[in-house]
């Protein structure tokens, strides 16, 4: 009986008959004591029991085949109820449930069954189910994306495979079993959720739920998600960190097969391409690929797997617009993004490499301009950006990172940006020792935006590391500006007090005055007496 939830609803359990069997006297007085007053509380039964004893027949099968019956009238109930309409009806069912649910498990071979029926009948019902699992898993990325302490396990360090074994993905793939409409119901409030607050981390668990019902081989829902096969190979690709030819023909073949009236799916590709881990992986590869293309002097409109990365892109940005104008039809990618600006971010890649000759302003003017005008442009800067930082290379980051600022939709204020940008910064400390490196990150990039909450977290996480390499003008700048107003929530207060508190303890350290040297004592020009004959 333990694990039941008998103690829940009052009855005794087994854990209590544990205990009364562990201290009593009389073991057997026990059991008959706690038959008696747990059992079926009808008087005209307990003369039966006896004529069943006689018979032979178990207390066990008595009890058994009394669950069945209660079983029944329960599952009856729940159909009743279902037929009804209107609010009353998820009320009453919700009240059902509550009563039920702690001993379910004696009375129902599979609880999880007997619930997805009464789900898949009262969206409402099963809102209020999943409604805490999507809460949470959002709480658990911003919790990641805004740790101040956290510098190992960044946010796209785990593998495909380990984020969809996360507890709320696992909690919403056991809640859906193997139940079709579950799933759609889920699908359909993680599209409200996206148009309703822009959060791309839905699109992550659109892509990372489709996938762990794929590990689990729950074929009566893969095989009916027209957007299975080509979110299983776009998985493939970002854990092996590489879209080759075969792939590359894969993607594209599914991409290119969407037929008139077929265009809906779209929606859910561009969710499943928007998710931040595939704008993550496709933005690395196009930069990465940029720079094979240089070495090797080639032209990028000659590459048809940069071609088809910089559609998937496309699609992948327009999601948001896709699905709040309900026109699903493929963004088609402006020609003159391969034409024009990719030659100028890759002559600015030449520059980088060859630091000898002086930067050519007519490309880096051509590669600025673009930034305001395309998704697809923006995504590709601020990769290249954090290539620059990655490789500690100041010069070529001083010359990209302000220019950001003026961004398609602010796209480089975007947590998952400003989380890895400033995850390479913090070993460039050394670099902010000097005003004209302060001057681009802080002025020309960061305090541009810095009135947004989301902004002022991620530049306290990087001065919280740089602090002390500061000049202490611009730190004292810093404080004033990092000083959340009093309308701003707790969880910025709460860091920027502790924020204040690390840099004043700093400071503290560096002003006691220094111990003195043993050497340095004054006493040490005193001639030592001459020793006692």
């Amino acid at each position: 009986m333990a694990g039941f939830g008998l103690e829940e609803i009052g009855i005794p359990g087994g854990v209590y008959l544990k205990e009364s069997l562990t201290h009593c006297t009389d073991p057997l007085k026990a059991i008959e004591e706690f038959q008696l007053e747990n059992g079926i509380l009808l008087p005209s039964l307990r003369p039966m029991l006896h004529l069943l004893d006689l018979h032979g027949v178990k207390r066990l099968d008595f009890h058994n085949s009394i669950m069945e019956e209660l079983r029944d009238k329960l599952i009856s109930q729940i159909t009743e109820l279902g037929k009804r309409e209107g609010r009353d009806r998820d009320r009453k069912l919700k009240e059902l449930l509550t009563k039920k649910f702690p001993v379910i498990k004696i009375k129902v071979p599979s609880c999880c069954y007997v619930k997805r029926q009464i789900w898949k009948d009262s969206q409402a019902l099963f809102g209020d189910e999943v409604s805490p699992l999507l809460t949470g898993y959002i709480t658990s990325k911003e919790d990641t994306l805004f740790n101040v302490e956290n510098l190992n396990n960044l946010f796209f360090s785990p593998s495909p495979k380990a984020r969809r074994q996360g507890e709320m993905v696992q909690k919403l793939v056991h809640m859906i079993g193997k139940n079709v409409k579950l799933y759609d119901m889920v699908l359909q409030f993680l599209r409200t959720l996206f148009l309703r607050t822009r959060f791309i981390h839905y699109c992550s668990l659109r892509a990372e739920l489709l996938m762990a019902l794929h590990d689990k081989e729950v074929h009566d829902i893969i095989a009916v998600d027209p957007c299975h096969k080509f979110t299983w190979c776009l998985d493939a690709c970002i854990r092996e960190g590489k879209v080759d030819a075969k792939r590359s023909r894969e993607l594209q073949g599914f991409l290119d097969s969407i037929r008139r009236g077929q265009e809906q799916v779209l929606g859910d590709l561009s969710m499943i391409l928007c998710d931040p881990y595939a704008i993550n992986f496709l933005a690395n590869s196009v930069i990465r690929l940029l720079q094979h293309l240089m070495n090797n002097e080639l032209m990028p409109r000659e590459n048809s797997v940069l071609v088809l990365m910089l559609r998937m892109l496309a699609l992948g940005l327009h999601s948001w617009d896709m699905i709040e104008s309900q026109l699903f039809r493929e963004p088609k990618l402006d020609p003159q993004i391969v034409t024009k600006f990719l030659p100028a971010l890759v002559s600015l890649m030449v520059d980088d490499d060859m630091r000898a000759t002086p930067p050519t302003d007519f490309h880096h003017i051509i590669f600025s301009a673009y930034l305001q005008e395309s998704s697809v442009a923006c995504i590709l800067a601020m990769y290249y950006t954090l290539h620059t930082a990655t490789r500690k290379d100041k010069t070529a980051l001083m010359r990209v990172l302000g220019t950001l600022a003026t961004c398609h939709q602010d796209r480089a204020f975007q947590d998952t940006f400003l989380h890895s940008l400033v995850a390479a910064l913090i070993p460039m400390a050394d670099d902010f020792t000097t005003e004209d490196f302060c001057t681009v990150v802080f002025d020309e990039f960061f305090f541009t935006n810095i009135s947004r909450e989301n902004v002022m977290r991620h530049v306290m996480k990087l001065v919280w590391y740089i602090h002390p390499k500061l000049p202490p003008a611009r730190l004292d700048t810093l404080q004033k500006v990092l000083q959340p107003g009093p309308h701003q929530g707790e969880a910025i207060q709460t860091l920027y007090e502790k924020f204040q508190a690390r840099v004043q303890e700093f400071q503290d350290v560096q002003n006691q005055p220094a111990p003195m040297n043993e050497m340095d004592s004054p006493l040490m020009a005193v001639p030592t007496p001459a020793p006692i004959q």
